[in-house]
């Protein structure tokens, strides 16, 4: 094979920030985008589960240069928490491991005080159901064997997390975090901290660094566009200094 065959598929530079549907993985959004314009290279920038909507930052061409930069952002995220049940994933893709009742008595004022704890630098323990690898190994493919292995707990940074909804068992939040932040982990140590227990049901990236989900692309549109049009909404390839949205 010649060293100098050229990559299959159009070299189409930039980012093209796209709206995930449910129950697609970034995955299905980064092969349909790369199908549908027979494109060479796309990439993207942080993963979403398959149960979260919202911003999916892809990197097309020499926008996948761009990676870390828009890893690196701060992120925002709306959701909705539900009270009284555990799961094994930790949000509503998962098995019930738990259920607890909801206190009788829970106010706004109980839930906003024990948000106010997980506010500032905290020390989190990634999920079993993660891609984070173990001796080579992604942790859900252990997790789908029923093994839990040891996970060390890492830093990382609430800027603000606010109660948007209170309506038990049901909590709507919307938090502003650093990079690495698993917010479906968030709402089960939250629901431990309540006494009853949690699990994420709902889950919205509304901007990731300098991009916003209101400038997003939803997939239904781009199967109707033109490979002219989707280009018409591509941004640089190249970033400017990381900027961090407000919450």
């Amino acid at each position: 094979m010649s060293r100098n065959r050229k990559r299959k598929g159009l070299e189409v530079d930039g980012i093209l920030l796209v709206d995930k549907p449910q129950e697609w993985t970034s995955h299905d959004v980064v092969n349909f985008v790369k199908g549908r314009y027979r494109l060479a290279k796309v990439g993207h920038g942080g993963t979403l589960d398959p149960m979260a909507t919202g911003l999916l930052v892809l990197l097309l061409g020499k926008g996948t240069k761009a990676s870390q930069s828009v890893m690196e952002g701060e992120k925002v995220y709306e959701g909705t928490i539900t009270l009284g049940v555990t799961t094994d994933s930790q949000d509503a893709d998962g098995e019930p491991v738990e259920t607890r009742p909801v206190p009788a008595d829970l106010t706004p004022e109980t839930v906003k005080a024990v948000f106010q704890k997980f506010v500032g630098e905290i020390e989190q323990i990634p999920p079993m159901v993660s891609a984070l690898k173990k001796d080579g190994v992604p942790l859900y493919k252990l997790a789908r064997k029923g093994e839990t292995v040891e996970r060390e707990a890492r830093s990382l940074t609430i800027h603000s997390l606010e109660m948007t909804e209170f309506d038990p068992p049901r909590i709507g939040l919307r938090t502003r975090c650093s990079k690495g932040t698993y917010v479906r982990t968030l709402a089960h140590d939250i629901g431990a901290e309540l006494g009853c227990g949690a699990h994420l049901s709902a889950l919205r990236r509304m901007a990731s660094g300098q991009f916003s989900v209101d400038n997003a692309v939803t997939v239904d549109a781009l199967r109707e566009m033109s490979l002219e049009e989707m280009q018409a909404r591509l941004l640089p390839p190249t970033l400017p200094p990381i900027h961090n949205p407000g919450a």
